[in-house]
């Protein structure tokens, strides 16, 4: 955060405690000094502290954790069970039906989807299947599970992990879009605050301008050089001006309202806009065509509707491989050396080997005869896929005119701009001349006021185009998919 953004969350925590012990935080004559809240201060506190911003924050830390929960198809993994069955007398043969300890440990290997085991069993008992029996001292065995048909190049656990580790760009693509929709919409709440700020500015000078006047007219019409009719015409334009910028002064504390529902402190906590606080001028010539030609360049390359569809894709990619592979026949073969019938203890320290002479092989095979399941679901991803790639087309051409979209509405702007900030200057000129031929006495009243309205109005148009270019340059920055 730049150091101006701390100053206005130190002056705007300030503000709030000062409205809570002293409610005339400034006074009505405005003598107090104003401060300029820029919209780069107000950026940077919604990147500090709005919770909209601090909840998208928590996307590509959410998309870590689901990262990690898919590496734990990988994590070793220990089982133990034991069994015993004492019938009879325990003195008698053959009362201990079975003792039973079986344990295996069992290590997922990433490359051809095997399983490294380790095992140690020991079955003793009477009633113990021939096959089970081991040693008394117990058996152990270390050996290998392997696929060599479905599962050799990929399967679920590999295919959840390519996967995974796509999400946290996804959800950094995600991130970026949730925070630029915050900011697109705080860009147009300021510069709304900016307008009416323009318009009670107006009206006041408009107010001060036909009090000065109807106060003229008055000393004329106690003087006997005006009709007094030209007074109550002079009064009337005074009270039509208050009451438009009762209406502006309400407007105004609604804006101000919603700007400060964009601020917040370190602590999760709202703060309000302080009462001293005005709107920066808004500034022209922001965009020119090597600025346009770089936001189109950056929201084809980087826009995060494209980058999040294109992870999608890429996801849906992973998936149609691994659904391929299930159209393969399910065949895999495992073997184990086993420990010599001795076991080391602690009187007899033979080394404990393994020799090819004891070992257990196996090899497992299954095929579905019409494979539908299998079919239909790798034609359904195939699909998806295909919808997706049809999705990324069509957004990445609407990006494209948003862009040229944005970009023609602010040339539009700054053209309109250009032919209304000369209308004003000549408004200006005519308003003077008037203001000289009513001197003179060749004049009336009521073209003065007029001009003089007409003159406002304008002003305030004006002041709309300003408004209305300055939140065209953040459409075209959100359309291009970024906020700087």
């Amino acid at each position: 955060m730049r150091l101006s953004a701390v100053y206005w969350l130190l002056l705007v925590s300030v503000a709030v405690r000062a409205q809570t012990n002293n409610p005339t935080v400034a006074d009505s004559s405005g003598t107090l000094d104003r401060r300029v809240f820029a919209f780069s201060d107000m950026a940077d506190l919604i990147t500090a502290s709005h919770p909209l911003v601090r909840l998208a924050n928590t996307l590509p830390d959410e998309a870590r954790q689901e990262l990690l929960q898919a590496r734990g198809f990988f994590d070793p993994k220990l089982t133990s069970g034991y069994g015993r069955k004492q019938f009879g007398d325990p003195a008698q043969p053959g009362s201990l039906y079975y003792n039973n300890w079986s344990n295996e440990l069992k290590v997922p290997v990433w490359y051809g989807g095997a399983d490294l085991k380790v095992t140690y069993d020991r079955f003793t008992g009477a009633r113990v299947n021939p096959e089970d029996r081991t040693p008394s001292v117990g058996l152990l065995g270390v050996g290998v599970s392997l696929p060599i048909g479905q599962g050799l190049l990929i399967d679920a656990r590999r295919t959840a992990i390519r996967q995974a580790q796509l999400l946290p760009s996804l959800a950094n693509a995600e991130q970026v879009k949730q925070i630029n929709k915050v900011w697109l919409s705080a860009a147009k709440d300021y510069w709304n605050w900016y307008l009416a700020q323009q318009q009670v500015s107006f009206l006041n000078e408009g107010i001060q301008l036909a009090d000065t006047r109807f106060r003229a007219v008055k000393q004329r019409v106690e003087l006997g050089d005006a009709a007094a009719i030209d007074s109550v015409e002079a009064r009337i334009i005074v009270q039509d001006r208050q009451v438009q910028l009762e209406r502006a002064l309400v407007n105004l504390q609604n804006t101000r309202l919603i700007v400060s529902t964009y601020l917040w402190n370190d602590a999760g906590q709202p703060v309000d806009l302080p009462e001293l606080a005005i709107p920066q001028r808004a500034l022209p010539g922001l965009v020119d065509e090597a600025l346009f030609q770089l936001l189109s360049q950056r929201a084809a390359e980087n826009h995060p509707e494209l980058v999040s569809l294109d992870l999608k894709i890429r996801q849906q990619r992973l998936e149609e491989q691994f659904r391929r592979s299930l159209l393969q026949p399910q065949m895999s073969v495992s073997g184990q050396l086993l420990s010599q019938a001795s076991m080391p203890t602690v009187k007899d320290r033979e080394l404990y080997g393994f020799g090819f002479n004891n070992y257990k092989i196996g090899v497992d095979f299954a095929l579905p005869l019409f494979l539908r399941k299998e079919r239909g679901k790798l034609r359904q991803v195939q699909i998806k896929t295909q919808q997706l790639t049809f999705d990324r087309t069509q957004t990445s051409r609407d990006v494209q005119n948003n862009v040229s979209t944005a970009y023609n509405e602010i040339r539009a702007i700054e053209r309109q701009e250009v032919v209304q900030a000369d209308a004003v200057r000549n408004q200006q000129r005519l308003l003077r001349a008037e203001q000289q031929r009513f001197e003179l006495g060749e004049s009336s009243l009521f073209l003065v006021n007029t001009r003089e309205t007409k003159l406002i109005d304008m002003q305030l148009k004006l002041e709309e185009l300003r408004s209305k270019y300055q939140k065209a340059v953040a459409e075209l920055y959100y359309a291009a998919g970024g906020r700087n």
